[in-house]
């Protein structure tokens, strides 16, 4: 697969640059008002089910009609990604209010199989950093943006008022504990990521609990492991947890990874 850094997909062309002009009354960007998915193509396509292409068109869809946004021409949409695919291996597929598309590309995070392997050290960020329109992929993700970069970690976990952790900043959590996997549950002001709703309806058919719980300061004491995932990482397990308390030490080799970690070769 070729890289070529310079090169996007915006309003129905290929574009050649590594700046984007827009109208300075443009609301994406005086307000972020734009929704946005991050996608990993698998097997160097669109229709692959790990891709899972229709799922993230969805979750665009949703976002749109809920603002009451003009819909773009998905078709447009599609061809731009299929384009750029031929170039990156994670796509990120940008909406306007008024149905222009943006797509950029990237590569894989470095170092990612080190991460899923040994794990990573994250820290709890203040409960201001929220994140709006939880429900919703929106430009404006500067608080998920702030909680990361504010913190001496590699990645950072989202609390509500109470403490009660609720997500990464850029993917969902799982814990391990008494042979069941958990998850937060939506109502808890999460973005329900793609990949977390894929993993749960595979689990569940492989006969694996889940349990859709508030993670409470008690309960995350009891896990023996932890992990957060995203379309594009999949599954990193979490070996670490800084917090204003002290430290959570969590198993970043618990044999539960694999399970889920044969979802990805399972397809």
């Amino acid at each position: 697969m070729s890289v070529k850094n310079d090169i996007f997909w915006y309003d129905g062309k290929l574009i050649h640059s590594q700046t984007l002009e827009l109208d300075i009354n443009d609301p994406g960007l005086l307000y972020g008002a734009t929704v946005f998915t991050t996608l990993r193509v698998y097997e160097n396509s669109l229709d692959s089910s790990l891709t899972n292409w229709l799922s993230h068109c969805d979750r665009l869809l949703f976002s749109i009609q809920t603002f009451g946004w003009q819909q773009p021409d998905w078709n447009r949409v599609r061809q731009g990604a299929q384009i750029l695919l031929a170039h990156f291996p994670v796509l990120r597929i940008t909406i306007f209010p008024d149905g222009r598309e943006w797509i950029t590309g990237r590569l894989l995070p470095q170092s990612l199989t080190e991460k899923q392997k040994t794990g990573i050290l994250c820290a709890v960020a203040s409960p201001e950093f929220y994140r709006s329109l939880p429900s919703h992929k929106t430009g404006n993700y500067l608080s998920a943006w702030l909680a990361r970069t504010s913190l001496d970690a590699q990645e950072a976990i989202l609390v509500d008022a109470e403490g009660n952790w609720l997500e990464t900043s850029t993917g969902n959590l799982w814990g391990w504990y008494d042979r069941n996997w958990y998850t937060p549950p939506k109502k808890a002001g999460i973005l329900p990521g793609i990949l977390r709703s894929q993993l749960v309806n595979w689990l569940q058919n492989h006969q694996q609990p889940v349990r859709e719980e508030t993670w409470s300061i008690e309960l995350v004491q009891r896990f023996e492991a932890i992990a957060y995932t995203n379309s594009v990482v999949e599954i990193i397990p979490i070996h670490t947890v800084n917090q204003p308390t002290g430290s959570l030490q969590y198993n970043p080799y618990h044999p539960s990874f694999q399970q889920i970690r044969e979802l990805f070769v399972a397809s």
